[in-house]
């Protein structure tokens, strides 16, 4: 469900549990509702692990195979004699789609019909995925915004419009100017609509050079997404709009699958549900990376809720589904969620999930934004993951306007794009490589927490890391405007600075400011190039701004002294 207008701009989609029905259900007949009937086994399938081209495209297995992984049963997809007993019961079920991983399949049918399902020998049990269904509204044609004129040659602030600050935070724009803008990468994304995303100029490039691969709507059915809540049309511009001078993604070359998957209309958990088979439906179409802007926690009545005891990655369908994912070679990026300032306070479901890069929001200086969720998982490993620019981020709307808005909801996409330009860069990695890459030379990396996971991640550094022989160069314009500073939280130790260009080869005055804006350090440093060795002596624990400045120019960083 989403949240109200106003709220909007900050938070991200919200969701919950499932309910199981027992052998003779408590709704009344006649009521039609959407069920996950789940089968005993795949005993005397057609299908085998042997010839897995049956139920997956040669990506998938190229993918599999390039990563060590296996075929395995759970792989098959459901058997159809099974399927077609749940179809020949009587009261007219209608089997909406199966899951492969789960040996499932989702039911739509009343509670009498419900109950002669679950009669049947394959059938295991079934568990009541919603109380009611309501289709969508009509959705407005968006109005066209005109497309502003290219400009600018190198990777500048004029050319990537407001998107530059959080492209350039996460190295993006470094990566798109060693030439990975995410070409022949596949990214699937995972919302609730996607209005005007055929009609918005910044986005047309995707359909004129036929990167739009494949779309789902697992709500309404069919292929249709241009339609429902714009949150999915806002997440995706912020990986693949490309128009130079006006708005560039992190990823403006890489190929799309669109799923919707959330019902904005109630918060059941046939969202979770949804959600699974668009995973299952990336896996056999052969995506590199999922991109999902979606979290469960709490359902309508009378659907029982998670507890944060939930969250540890083996409770919630979403983080279940997840897993399998992660297991399957893809790189699942999904929103840690937009609790950290309500009684939640903790991620939600599917960002528990085990081995997939759960995202955590900053602000444009690295900052943690105030509404992003905590870890640890209910069972203590540390989440977020990573973390990159929720706070005031710049995305589109339907009609093709640029604004901005905040939520983990758009640090999610911002960082997926970076990763499958990362993977891009490095092919060979496997998933799970790509994202230990990423999260050991991240700006955390060194002291992770429960607030930013290991920090915010680098293209160049994490590339650099990778091919010591053979590094990018840190001195472009795309990776100067920035000051860093490493380790970050800090201790007690000496600091690195990483300087702009700007501040370069110039005498520099260091002044450390805190919460309130009070001078609590200060000195001078010599002329440096790249790098500059700071020691500011012991600080109180708290956030703190180091500004450093030569001449007029001025940058600043915040960091957390522990």
């Amino acid at each position: 469900m989403l949240p109200s207008t106003t709220k909007w701009l900050f938070l991200a989609l919200i969701g919950s549990v499932l309910t199981v029905v027992a052998a003779k259900p408590a709704a009344a007949q006649g009521t039609v509702r959407r069920h996950l009937v789940y089968f005993r086994d795949k005993a005397g399938t057609p299908f085998s692990v042997a010839q897995p081209q049956a139920f997956l495209s040669a990506r998938a297995v190229a993918r599999r195979t390039r990563q060590g992984i296996s075929v395995l049963p759970r792989d098959l997809p459901v058997n159809p004699a099974y399927v077609a007993l749940v179809r020949g019961v009587s009261g007219s079920p209608q089997v909406l789609y199966t899951s492969r991983w789960f040996n499932a399949a989702v039911v739509s049918c009343d509670s009498a019909t419900l109950g002669r399902i679950l009669a049947l020998s394959p059938i295991r049990s079934a568990t009541t995925l919603n109380r009611a269904f309501k289709a969508a509204g009509a959705t407005k044609a968006p109005v066209q915004v005109p497309a502003i004129a290219a400009r600018g040659t190198l990777a500048t602030r004029a050319q990537y419009g407001p998107a530059y600050r959080q492209d350039v935070q996460i190295g993006a724009t470094a990566m798109h100017d060693a030439g990975f803008r995410g070409e022949g990468m596949q990214i699937a994304v995972f919302d609730a609509g996607f209005p005007g995303v055929n009609q918005i100029a910044a986005m047309q490039p995707v359909f004129q050079e036929q990167r739009m691969l494949g779309t789902r709507n697992f709500v309404d059915g069919g292929t249709n997404v241009y339609t429902r809540h714009s949150h999915g049309t806002n997440c995706l511009s912020a990986i693949g709009a490309n128009t130079a001078g006006f708005f560039i993604g992190t990823a403006p070359k890489a190929s799309f699958h669109l799923c919707i998957t959330e019902d904005i209309a109630s918060e059941h958990p046939i969202e979770e549900a949804n959600w699974l088979a668009a995973a299952e439906y990336a896996d056999s179409a052969g995506v590199d990376v999922i991109s999902s802007s979606l979290g469960y926690t709490t359902f309508d009545a009378p659907s029982v809720s998670y507890t944060y005891a939930d969250m540890n990655g083996r409770t919630a369908i979403s983080s279940r589904a997840a897993t399998v994912a992660a297991r399957v070679g893809m790189v699942v990026v999904s929103a840690a969620g937009n609790e950290g300032d309500d009684p939640w306070h903790y991620i939600s479901a599917p960002a528990d999930a085990d081995s997939i890069i759960s995202v955590g929001a900053v602000d444009s200086l690295g900052g943690h934004a105030y509404f992003s969720s905590y870890g640890p998982t209910a069972d203590g490993r540390i989440k977020p993951t990573l973390a990159a620019m929720g706070l005031a981020s710049a995305v589109l709307a339907p009609n093709g306007a640029a604004f901005r808005g905040s939520g983990t909801s758009y640090a999610c996409p911002i960082l997926a794009g970076m990763v499958a330009g990362f993977w891009q860069a490095n092919p060979t990695l496997t998933a799970q490589q790509v994202i230990q890459a990423l999260r050991s030379t991240a700006s955390q990396a060194n002291a992770p927490d429960n607030i930013l996971g290991y920090g915010i991640p680098n293209f160049v550094t994490a590339y650099n890391a990778l091919h010591p022989n053979a590094p990018l160069s840190t001195s472009s314009a795309a990776a100067d405007e920035s000051l860093g500073l490493f380790p970050n939280p800090t201790g007690d130790g000496p600091l690195t600075l990483t300087l702009p260009a700007s501040l370069r080869g110039q005498a520099l005055r260091v002044r450390v400011l805190d919460a309130r804006g009070a001078v609590v350090a200060q000195q001078q440093l010599p002329a440096s190039s790249a790098q500059a060795a700071l020691k500011l002596g012991r600080l109180a624990k708290g956030v703190y701004t180091c500004e450093v400045s030569a001449g007029t120019t001025r940058r600043t960083v915040k960091f957390v002294q522990q």
